[in-house]
């Protein structure tokens, strides 16, 4: 494991530079130990928990208890990252101090670094009394998922002039309200651009073009282990999901054949 933990104003320093910021998601430890032991930037323990691992059908499901759960898992198995807990539905909404309660329990009971939330200008008062409480956010822009009821689907964000006008603006008041970083996902790349110039901030893409200050990608995605949908944004690195199968067939053809296990692997 590192020696030095990432601080929010590394970040900072890395958007100056014009560095690169890496991030991909992790629920366990071992993926988490994994990427932290590649250098892997931060580490997101995402409510993407609920589709990938959990059989939910959105993230709408996802409860603070299983976030808690899988970040603490997480934050075990990494020296280096940051580690940052995605505030699950209604986790946030209901009252600005169940909001603080929430964040503070990903930093308190679990170990993580920081938080991100979902939404613009209507939780900007939100995020400003968690930052205020000593939790630092990550804010989220454009397709947000826990939204999918309101906006009816998962489709791109910000492709007319009035959507575009309000992200921006929205990402200047989550710069204000005291968010570290922005994620913006699933929005035009010529708006990603715009607003990583506006903002003082990093911001994070996913599907938003190469201009971010940053990427994330959720790691099941890019690896070929989440094989039901292959979002247009995620590159697949390996298929790994593939190699696994063949692994599970192998071993039960051999055990059938009683060719498992040999002298070599008893007592």
């Amino acid at each position: 494991m590192a020696e030095k933990k990432l601080t929010i104003s590394d970040l900072a320093e890395m958007k100056k530079k014009g560095e690169k910021i890496t991030m991909l998601t992790a629920y366990d430890c071992l993926m988490a130990s994994q990427l932290d032991d590649c250098g892997i930037d931060l580490i997101l323990v995402g409510d993407s928990v609920g589709n990938v691992l959990l059989g939910y059908e959105n993230t709408i499901p996802v409860t603070m208890d299983e976030m808690i759960h899988h970040c603490r898992a997480v934050t075990r198995g990494v020296g280096k990252a940051m580690v940052i807990g995605d505030m699950p539905f209604m986790s946030y909404q209901v009252s600005e101090e169940e909001a603080v309660r929430n964040a503070g329990r990903f930093l308190k009971e679990a170990g993580a670094e920081a938080v991100k939330l979902e939404g613009g200008k209507e939780v900007s008062k939100t995020i400003k009394t968690i930052v205020g409480s000593g939790i630092p956010v990550m804010g989220h822009l454009g397709l947000t998922p826990q939204s999918v009821y309101k906006f009816g689907g998962y489709g791109v964000r910000g492709k007319d002039e009035e959507q575009a006008s309000k992200m921006l603006e929205d990402a200047r008041e989550l710069e204000e309200a005291g968010v570290f970083s922005i994620v913006l996902e699933k929005i035009p790349a010529k708006l990603a651009k715009k607003i990583t110039h506006e903002v003082n901030i990093p911001t994070i893409g996913i599907g938003a073009g190469v201009d971010c200050d940053g990427q994330v990608l959720v790691t099941h995605d890019m690896l070929g282990l989440f094989e039901k949908f292959k979002p247009k944004f995620s590159k697949r690195y390996a298929e790994v999901g593939k190699e696994m199968k063949e692994c599970y067939r192998k071993y039960i053809e051999e055990v059938k054949n009683k060719v498992f296990p040999t002298e070599e692997h008893s007592y």
